[in-house]
């Protein structure tokens, strides 16, 4: 598990796709700051990116008592949300081990690793062919 427990905070990284995200948890009031601005703004007022971010704070209770601060890139506003939930998460199980059966439960410690296939020589995409005429 990629998490380290600081004296500034709790941190945790995610991934999903492309997208990567550097989590530090630290004491306050409940505020997200993504890239510098933030977290409504940078999600662009998606409620569901913004749910998604916030669910581990909120299954264990504590949206309102640590800040988050991330640093993502790469990948597109869905990857990143998900990368940071994965991120907040390990922060969490960083933060108190009692947190961690509950996270687990929920599958906000499980790690999805689809991504994007390659394309292959011959094919117009990963699998697409093209077009077949038998004249």
């Amino acid at each position: 598990m990629e998490s380290v427990k600081t004296a500034e905070g709790n941190r945790g990284t995610g991934r999903r796709k492309s997208s990567r995200a550097q989590v530090k948890l630290v004491p306050g009031t409940g505020q997200l700051t993504i890239n510098g601005q933030p977290g409504m703004i940078y999600l662009h007022y998606n409620p569901a990116y913004l749910s998604a971010v916030q669910a581990p704070l909120e299954m264990v209770g504590l949206e309102a008592q640590y800040d988050t601060i991330v640093s993502t890139q790469g990948g597109g506003l869905t990857g990143q949300a998900e990368a940071i939930r994965l991120g907040v998460a390990r922060a969490l199980c960083q933060a108190d081990v009692m947190h961690r059966a509950l996270l687990k439960k929920e599958g906000f410690l499980t790690r999805n690793s689809l991504c994007k296939e390659r394309k292959k020589y011959g094919l117009k995409k990963a699998r697409r062919a093209p077009q077949f005429s038998k004249r």
